[in-house]
Parts: C-alpha cells; structure tokens; sequence
C-alpha cells in the first residue's frame, strides 16, 4: 500500500514540512477561492502538487537562480523555494489575480525576502537564469521557444510532464536541432515508495 503523501512529505522534509503545510492551507483555501485550484484538487494536494514538484529538488545545482515559467499557484517554484533555501528563485506569471496571490502568498510564508515575483510573459522577460522550470505550461516544442531565452548559456530547462514526456520530446525534435540543444527524460522521486514523475532536461548540444 503506497504512503499517505503528506504523512511522507513529513517524513522527508522535517522542520520545512511546516513551512510547506502552510502553503498546502494557503493552496486549498484562497486559493481554491480564486480558482488556482479545482475544488477535487483539494485531496490531492500534497501527491499531485507537492510532491510532484518537490522531485526537481535533486535535479538542481547548489546556489542555481531558478526561474518558473507560468507559475501559476507557484508550483513548482513555492515548493522548490522551500526545500532549497540555497536557490535564487523567480516566480513569473502574467495574470494579474495569479501574481498577487503569489506575490501575498510569499509574504504569508516569510518567502519574500528571497523569491521574487515578476508579472510579464516569459517572451518579454528580459532575464537569464541558471534553470527554467515549467510545469503543465505547453507542449514542449511551444515551451522551448518561450523558455530557452531565459537560459544562461550552459544552463538547464526542467519541464515537469507525465506519460507523455516521450511523445513531446519526440515531437520537439526539429526545435531542438533549431536551438542546437538536446534534450533526455529522467525520472525523479522524493522517495522510492512514490511513483517517479518524469521530467524533459533540455540542455545545449
């Protein structure tokens, strides 16, 4: 029987488990409210959004700048932000209702002093970081276009993707022969007793 995933993500994540309950309660109270969560997301919370994102902890350097791409709720850059205390994180989101809760949601998790929010386009953002990461943004081949501006030459894009990981990369072959970049899918977990979540690496050729 697999575990209960917020009694693991208790289990794994010690004191920062807290910091990370407090967001789960931000995420299934205002933010259901506003509509950045659907009302049956609420018990799934810590399996499909917490978790989920907490896998790309161990696939990012020490002291990287990380950029999220399309925010949204701030998943995967909230949880990132606190497992990582090392991290430079940017959360960019262009929706103006999306961005204020990010932008109040950090000040309610003492975030704020360490992540930054920015409300613009990833096209019209002017810089770069170390890591991209997106999660359910775009297909691949749309999210390269966007997301490889952003990269500091020799860094990394992270794209969060399901069962479909295979086909995007698949499909995205001829946008990453244009980009001269290359790309694999590795398969990330917090624990071994979860499913792994597969995730598109896009790096240079």
């Amino acid at each position: 029987m697999p575990p209960d995933p917020e009694q693991l993500a208790r289990e794994l994540y010690g004191a920062a488990a807290v910091q990370i309950g407090q967001y789960v309660d931000i995420l299934t109270s205002k933010g259901m409210d506003r509509g950045l969560l659907g009302p049956r997301e609420s018990n799934r919370v810590w399996e499909r959004h917490i978790l989920n994102s907490a896998a790309l902890a161990d696939l990012i350097a020490v002291g990287s700048s990380v950029i999220d791409v399309g925010s949204g709720a701030g998943l995967p850059g909230v949880p990132l932000a606190v497992l990582r205390p090392d991290l430079r994180i940017t959360l960019l989101e262009p929706l103006l209702r999306r961005s204020t809760f990010l932008v109040e949601t950090l000040d309610d998790l003492d975030l704020s002093e360490r992540v930054s929010v920015v409300r613009a386009r990833a096209e019209d953002h002017p810089l770069r970081y170390d890591v991209v990461v997106a999660r359910a943004v775009a297909p691949l081949d749309r999210l390269i276009g966007w997301c490889n501006p952003l990269r500091d030459p020799g860094g990394i894009l992270l794209a969060l993707k399901g069962r479909s990981a295979a086909l995007e990369l698949e499909r995205a072959e001829r946008v990453l022969r244009q980009h001269c970049l290359t790309a694999d899918v590795v398969t990330a977990a917090p624990d071994q007793r979860m499913e792994p979540v597969s995730v598109v690496r896009v790096t240079d050729a």
